[in-house]
């Protein structure tokens, strides 16, 4: 589901004299879809974390380099800041 229109989709069924249950069917589809979005993140995040970390180990600059781009483009995309720990 696109979070652009969720709320618009959840507000169209409830303005169609939806059951409780449709609406609730839908609120829960959107917050599924936010919090796989969220895990993907995460997952993701860490994965090119630890690639950067291997990099950092072999003293490998160009690698380093490549990675740390990577995480700055997927923060971007994906609409997140990243905060380091």
């Amino acid at each position: 589901m696109n979070n652009n229109n969720s709320y618009a989709e959840f507000l169209k069924a409830v303005g169609n004299n939806s059951t409780s249950l449709q609406a609730e069917k839908l609120l829960n589809e959107i917050y599924w879809d936010l919090f796989l979005q969220h895990i993907h993140w995460e997952q993701t995040q860490a994965r090119i974390m630890n690639l950067i970390d291997d990099a950092l180990d072999r003293r490998d600059e160009e690698a380093f380099e490549m990675y740390t781009q990577q995480l700055q483009e997927f923060t971007q995309e994906q609409g997140y800041e990243y905060q380091p720990k």
